[in-house]
Order: structure tokens, then sequence, then C-alpha cells
């Protein structure tokens, strides 16, 4: 299941358990009104309460990065997980967006907002 926000050229989601491809269909719908509309955004994903994933949601989010590659400015993922950090980093070859994780989500927000912030 996931909570989907969104503001001014920012999509933000929250996955709870497991994140399925309904679950990333939801986002998807949400993420291209917001680029039909207001051009490229900012994306912040908690994954802290994700317990896994689908297959099926796997590849339709590379379809889905590379069909958007430029959409995209900025994306924070919020993780302490070293599987999805590592994943996090190898999704930066789909995208030409700034891809950082992070393991506080006051961190993320002041990088989304544009503050500087160290690399943990």
């Amino acid at each position: 299941m996931i909570t989907t926000d969104h503001k001014e050229n920012r999509v933000d989601v929250t996955v709870f358990g497991e994140f399925t491809l309904a679950d990333y269909k939801e986002f998807e719908e949400v993420v291209n009104y917001k680029i039909q509309f207001e051009g490229p955004v900012d994306l912040f994903f908690d994954l802290r309460q994700m317990n896994g994933f689908t297959v099926d949601m796997a590849l339709e989010e590379i379809r889905f990065a590379r069909a958007h590659a430029h959409d995209f400015s900025r994306i924070a993922i919020l993780t302490e997980d070293q599987w999805l950090t590592w994943s996090a980093w190898l999704s930066q070859i789909f995208v030409d967006a700034e891809v950082r994780v992070f393991q506080l989500a006051d961190d993320a927000e002041a990088w989304l907002g544009g503050a500087e912030v160290p690399v943990a």
C-alpha cells in the first residue's frame, strides 16, 4: 500500500508493506498528471516501512524511468536498507535526476528544498 501527497513540482510517496504493481500504477498516475501540467518534478520516497516489492513492479519501475528519463529534477529516497540504497544508485542509470538516499526525513526535505546537505 502507498500514500501519495503532491505539492507544486513535487510528489511524496510513502510505501507500507509490499510495493505492488497496482501501487506503482497509482504513483504513475499522479506523476504523469504533475509532469503534464507542471513539467519536471521532484520525488520523495519514504521506504522505511516497505517490506519488499513484486517483480512486476520492479520491471514497471524500469520501464517508467526510461520513459521519463528527463522528467525528474531531484529524487530523495528515505531508507536504512542497504539493498534499497544500492538499487537507488543503480536507478541513476535510467534518469537524469539527482538521486540521493537519506536516513533522516529532515535531511531529505532540506535537500529537496535546495539546501546543501552533506552525504552521509
